[in-house]
């Protein structure tokens, strides 16, 4: 008995997903447990396993769809995979005569188009609903179309490369502008170079949400970047003196993020507004300090929160943001990781950025960012002396603060990392 694969619970807020990529391909054997489908949503990926053993009989999403709770993405049916999918077995005899006499195995898929599992014919032409959707778009007659697919199948690449020669032809038809529809020109889709200098490759559900919340930041506050400087040197001798004791004694790695964390959260009490929530008409100031620490990796930047960050200590700031960071870039981070968040610390220094402009996670009202560590010459009780310089950057919404209340926020925390001893005083 077939059993239908569903789209699990997303998470508080998250209403729907985009299929990433399929684990299994049709006809293939499972069991229990293993995993089928990456799911991406805007804040983690997930992957919706095999609730039986048996053989994944149906794809019934592809990559690229968007699904949501509940929606049925594929089914489970009996079997150990030796056996060939119930589609193989009903498919016409004509078919199969004609490939027992060419003697030729089946061909793997040659797109995604042929590996959804639509086998669809129509007027003697073997294409894809989404082929036929594009080609009816740009009224092309898949008829005319050779199919380089199996069993001659028009694939997409056949299509799109009709439109280009069409698109190029000195024709009557090829001056004339192109169709509009609701008053908008329909543009010819732009496929890679077929001399292989173009490639094409789709933005997962991360990428696109990152894209779509630094825009809307971008827009929906009056953001405006501080600048000022900290002299690293006294920072740098006490972690040189005590960085090994103190990984023996907590086994935690003592960084430089424990003390920007810890001077953060002193500026925080110092200056409220810094660390609020603009809704409406009314600004909501929170006593308590979640503070989002940026982390990089290969789909993008997430930001874990790290939770009540002004009750813990270094090695719990230093093993909280560790593990945080591990999680991210294994995959491994849940909602509640990537919930919430009332202050950011971002370090593009680790990278070589000598200095930027970081854009704000909405809703909060403020970011820091934290920039490379180089020696430079300064001015020192009169003197010129190479020091240990790090440029900080305050981005803060301006409709909430004013300038000199971020300068005044930057300043506070230039002062406790040139004087670490003082941020035990403010702890």
């Amino acid at each position: 008995m077939a059993v239908e694969i569903h789209v699990p619970e997303l998470g508080e807020s998250v209403a729907d997903a985009t299929v990433g990529r399929w684990l299994k391909q049709e006809g293939e054997a499972v069991k229990s447990g293993d995993p089928l489908v990456e799911l991406e949503t805007d804040k983690i990926n997930f992957e919706v396993e095999a609730e039986q053993d048996g053989v994944l009989e149906a794809i019934a999403k592809g990559e690229g769809e968007t699904v949501g709770v509940g929606d049925v993405i594929g089914t489970i049916g009996e079997g150990d995979g030796t056996e060939a999918p119930a589609g193989e077995e009903e498919a016409p005899q004509e078919e199969q005569a004609e490939a027992e006499q060419a003697g030729a195995e089946q061909p793997e898929p040659d797109t995604e188009e042929e590996a959804d599992g639509h086998r669809e014919a129509e007027n003697g032409v073997r294409a894809s609903p989404s082929v036929r959707k594009l080609a009816q778009e740009y009224e092309i007659d898949l008829g005319e179309v050779s199919g380089s697919g199996s069993g001659g199948r028009v694939t997409r690449e056949d299509v799109e490369r009709l439109i280009r020669e069409q698109s190029g032809a000195p024709t009557r038809e090829a001056e004339q502008p192109a169709p509009e529809e609701n008053g908008k020109r329909e543009a010819a889709p732009a496929p890679a170079a077929e001399d292989g200098r173009e490639e094409r490759v789709r933005l997962s559900r991360r990428r696109l949400t990152i894209a779509q919340r630094l825009v809307e930041s971008q827009q929906n506050s009056a953001m405006l970047t501080t600048f000022n400087e900290a002299d690293m040197s006294a920072v740098m001798e006490l972690r040189r003196r005590r960085k090994d004791t103190f990984q023996e004694r907590t086994g935690a790695r003592l960084g430089f993020m424990s003390f920007f964390t810890k001077a953060a959260v002193a500026a925080l009490k110092a200056f409220p507004k810094v660390n609020a929530e603009l809704q409406d008409n009314e600004l909501v100031l929170k006593h308590y300090y979640d503070i989002g620490v940026a982390v990089s990796t290969d789909e993008g930047l997430v930001v874990p929160v790290l939770r009540d960050a002004d009750r813990k200590n270094f090695a719990e700031i230093e093993q909280g943001i560790a593990d945080l960071a591990t999680k991210a870039r294994e995959g491994k981070l849940t909602l509640e990781d990537l919930r919430g968040g009332t202050f950011t610390i971002t370090n593009g220094g680790i990278f070589g950025s000598l200095v930027s402009t970081p854009i704000l996670t909405l809703p909060q009202v403020a970011i820091l960012g934290m920039h490379k560590i180089q020696d430079r010459p300064v001015a020192v009780d009169g003197q010129v002396e190479i020091r240990p310089m790090m440029y900080l950057a305050l981005s803060y919404d301006h409709r909430v603060i004013d300038g000199a209340e971020a300068v005044s926020f930057l300043v506070r925390i230039k002062e406790m990392i040139e004087d670490p001893e003082s941020l035990l005083l403010e702890g």
